[in-house]
């Protein structure tokens, strides 16, 4: 069997393939990598109109127990994040941990009425059922939903879109999630995204999703988007890559996403390394994920060593490539963090030589969420 027939397929390939995609292989998935738009045209119609992707390959669970706030529970002890206090239709970023305080996985959780609905890494989805299947309580129950497409809507206009579509969505701010009827199909929208842009991600039965699909793209403002524009708009807006700029070797303190995990989950602790993150609250960390800029045109590229003026090694890049909205080429990665500041000066070691950067500040371009 070749590599190719061996990939599986989301609800949407035969689409992707009409449409002119470049196929590739990508978790175990074969995706669309761009259009005949291409990358660069694509990156640019998201960032100005609204741009569709086919993020089906991710994993969608649902959990389910006597009440939500015992389902909440349950998944609280596997994650550092407070999700107990969410409200019905509200969505919260979070993240699976070891014991060692390292990143299993990233992850969005939205209160569905009583029901908990996860959205979870492609590569990492397997191997995160196994793991929550076997920490959950008698009572509570983990479901696949195999069967439902997951496509994101992105940009400026997409919302405009949606409203048309839909007009209950209009209501709808960043990090909320609802029932709608779009196009004729009812499915679980949520107002979130991976591009730094306004929003949709919305799940849809697998059986509708050409059709839902093809409604969307007969809107003027919609183009459809593959994972390299996905790539580099997510990079702008600093957002992390999971297996990249996170991994299960990285802790949420060294990778800056503190934010995500309130103060009652710092205090008690109760989940995979909480002693660990807690004396990195406590006593600080020696290294940091930082923003990149590099001085000259040359893009740095994943795995780059970084370097002191001293040609000391103080890091590496985890995500790197040319920042279409900035016209140059921009960067993420782990700094020693006594040269964390912003502003610092660093040296990248492309191929041998020491190319000089600075330490930028993330997002790279502004987060335009619809907040309000």
């Amino acid at each position: 069997m070749s590599e190719t027939e061996s990939l599986k397929q989301t609800p949407l390939h035969a689409l992707h393939v009409e449409l002119g995609a470049k196929m590739v292989p990508f978790a175990g998935y074969d995706m669309p990598v761009q259009y005949p738009m291409g990358i660069l045209g694509e990156h640019q119609h998201t960032r100005s109109a609204a741009g569709l992707f086919d993020v089906s390959h991710m994993g969608q669970f649902r959990i389910t127990g006597p009440s939500y706030d015992a389902a909440a529970a349950a998944i609280e002890k596997l994650c550092p994040n407070d999700f107990r206090s969410l409200k019905s239709g509200q969505q919260r970023y979070g993240f699976l941990t070891n014991t060692k305080g390292g990143i299993l996985d990233d992850l969005m959780v939205t209160r569905d009425g009583e029901t908990l609905r996860m959205v979870v890494n492609a590569g990492c989805k397997d191997a995160d059922y196994s793991h929550i299947a076997a920490n959950l309580p008698k009572d509570c129950k983990l479901e696949r939903l195999d069967d439902f497409a997951l496509l994101a809507i992105q940009g400026p206009q997409a919302g405009a879109v949606i409203a048309r579509l839909a007009p209950g969505s209009a209501q709808m701010t960043f990090m909320t999630g609802a029932v709608l009827e779009i196009a004729g199909v009812k499915c679980y929208a949520t107002r979130s995204g991976y591009t730094g842009e306004d929003g949709f991600e919305i799940s849809v039965p697998g059986a509708s999703a050409v059709a839902f699909a093809q409604a969307l793209l007969k809107e003027p403002e919609v183009k459809p988007i593959g994972l390299g524009a996905r790539d580099s708009l997510r990079l702008e807006a600093g957002l992390c890559l999971y297996g990249s700029d996170i991994t299960e070797k990285t802790s949420p303190v060294e990778a800056g996403l503190s934010w995500a995990i309130a103060e009652r989950r710092r205090k008690e602790g109760g989940f995979p390394g909480d002693a660990v993150l807690q004396k990195q609250w406590a006593e600080g960390v020696t290294r940091k994920r930082v923003g990149i800029l590099p001085e000259g045109k040359a893009p740095a590229r994943a795995h780059t060593e970084i370097a002191n003026d001293e040609g000391r090694e103080i890091g590496e890049v985890t995500s790197g490539g040319f920042g279409p909205s900035l016209g140059k080429p921009i960067a993420m990665g782990y700094v020693a963090t006594a040269s964390a500041g912003i502003g610092n000066a660093v040296n990248l070691v492309v191929r041998g030589k020491a190319l000089p950067a600075r330490v930028a500040k993330m997002p790279f371009t502004p987060h335009r969420y619809h907040r309000n």
